[in-house]
């Protein structure tokens, strides 16, 4: 019996379809999850690319858009279990380049930036009431990491009441089977799995 069968056959991965209001959520696609020397690798820099024309066309369609990025203080004072688990992480500083949003993906005028230090963007932050403040319904989640951030994020997304919409191919992890093991996981339990073109046909159709 194959691994969907299992999970079909106990009652996970019962279909959900997107509602509109659409809002866009982007994970921490910032300078250090692009570069392979430092949190980057995988599929990554592919996730990124795909996530320019999704966030165009959310532009485009007036959704609201959030961006997070994953900032520690300069003096380390907010030092977490996350840094203990992954210290490297307290490099990402507010003003250096490397927790910087990638510059084709930088945000504009209106769109969220959420500063956090932990994975999910939700935990802490103002995020939940201000998509809520702006109507969404299903939130799409492009972003790395997708055995990471992202998926704490679709969590979080998910017990607030959104419908998550994983955007596949706008979603990288530094490794592929954490990525595949986790968009599996994600289709399973919380979230629609759509590729990019997929998700803005269903959107432009509801």
């Amino acid at each position: 019996m194959s691994d969907a069968e299992v999970y079909a056959r106990q009652g996970f991965g019962a279909a959900m379809a997107p509602k509109a209001p659409y809002g866009l959520l982007i994970v921490d696609f910032v300078n250090g999850f692009a570069d392979p020397a430092q949190f980057g690798g995988g599929n990554i820099a592919q996730a990124i690319e795909r996530t320019r024309g999704l966030l165009a066309a959310a532009r485009q369609r007036g959704w609201p858009v959030a961006h997070s990025r994953i900032v520690y203080q300069d003096d380390d004072a907010d030092g977490n279990v996350f840094s203990l688990k992954v210290p490297t992480m307290l490099s990402l500083k507010e003003r250096l380049a490397a927790s910087q949003i990638v510059d084709v993906l930088k945000p504009a005028a209106g769109e969220l930036v959420v500063r956090k230090s932990v994975p999910s963007a939700f935990f802490g932050t103002m995020l939940a009431p201000w998509l809520a403040q702006r109507g969404v319904q299903t939130l799409l989640v492009a972003g790395a990491v997708t055995s990471g951030c992202v998926r704490a994020s679709v969590v979080d997304a998910m017990s607030w009441g959104y419908r998550p919409l994983v955007v596949t191919d706008c979603v990288g992890d530094r490794a592929l089977a954490p990525h595949e093991a986790n968009l599996f996981d994600m289709g399973q339990k919380y979230a629609i799995l759509m590729d990019r073109d997929a998700t803005l046909n269903a959107a432009a159709a509801g």
